[in-house]
């Protein structure tokens, strides 16, 4: 167990149908064709750990300008994000400084996740990222084929990019990667073994929301790269959880944002 200790940065909220969240969450009946849409709100943070070896940034949440202007406009009819600001004040608030950022955790590129690597353009500060993650986030921007979830201008930049090219790495004292695909290809899980609270596992977007994890309810196609591996890495998960007796923190949960703010 290490002595670590986490920040949480709150970076707005975003808004989506919840059949985004949850598939076939809203379905039509015989009695009921055309059934009321609900939107479902969901918490965008990142976290700042203080580790002994590093202190450490886990993602880095939207572009200031997500909800004027930095997203390609059919997006903003399938998400809604307020509250807004630039990494560094968020940092601020934290008692941080980009500088005092010894390196990233990019789970993955996408539009809320990705946004705010452009303060570290043109830095030596390692950015991890798995292999198909920067494979296909490229793959998407580049071409009309993947996921219109990633912006090269959220990514594409002088970065220092460090390759996790396996499903299990370790850099970092008690502090894990885990290659959990399906949400997209690369998707980047962080298992982190904590002096006083035991074992934290960082899902990301493995798991939206709890409903996700615990209840096993998949994401809806828009949000699911491939089923199958989402459902295999949900297994994985599931298995860290059982082995350690593991916190599972999900991406966008409330919940979950509280249980973190308490660690």
């Amino acid at each position: 167990m290490v002595d670590a200790t986490l920040s949480v940065l709150e970076r707005g909220t975003i808004t989506t149908d919840v059949n985004n969240i949850i598939e076939g969450q809203t379905l039509g009946t015989a009695d009921e064709p055309n059934p009321q849409t609900l939107m479902g709100d969901g918490p965008v943070y990142n976290l700042v750990i203080d580790h002994p070896e590093a202190t450490i940034l886990w993602d880095t949440g939207s572009h200031p300008e997500a909800n004027s202007g930095h997203w390609p406009d059919g997006l903003y009819a399938a998400f809604e994000h307020t509250g807004l600001r630039p990494l560094e004040d968020d940092l601020a608030d934290a008692g941080y400084t980009i500088s005092d950022i010894d390196c990233v955790i990019q789970t993955h590129l996408h539009l809320d996740h990705a946004g705010g690597l452009g303060a570290f353009a043109g830095t030596e500060t390692p950015i991890y990222v798995h292999k198909r993650e920067l494979e296909f986030a490229y793959y998407s921007v580049k071409t009309d084929e993947g996921d219109d979830a990633y912006i090269a201008g959220d990514f594409d930049h002088d970065l220092n990019w460090r390759i996790v090219h396996d499903d299990r790495e370790q850099h970092f004292t008690d502090l894990e990667f885990v290659h959990l695909p399906g949400h997209t290809p690369g998707l980047l899980g962080v298992k982190l073994d904590l002096d006083g609270v035991g074992t934290v596992v960082l899902a990301g977007d493995q798991a939206y929301t709890r409903a996700n994890y615990y209840d096993e309810l998949p994401m809806g196609g828009a949000l699911l790269w491939s089923k199958r591996h989402w459902l295999e890495s949900l297994r994985t998960v599931q298995d860290l959880e059982r082995r350690h007796d593991a916190t599972v923190i999900c991406g966008h949960d409330g919940d979950d944002l509280e249980v973190l703010s308490e660690l």
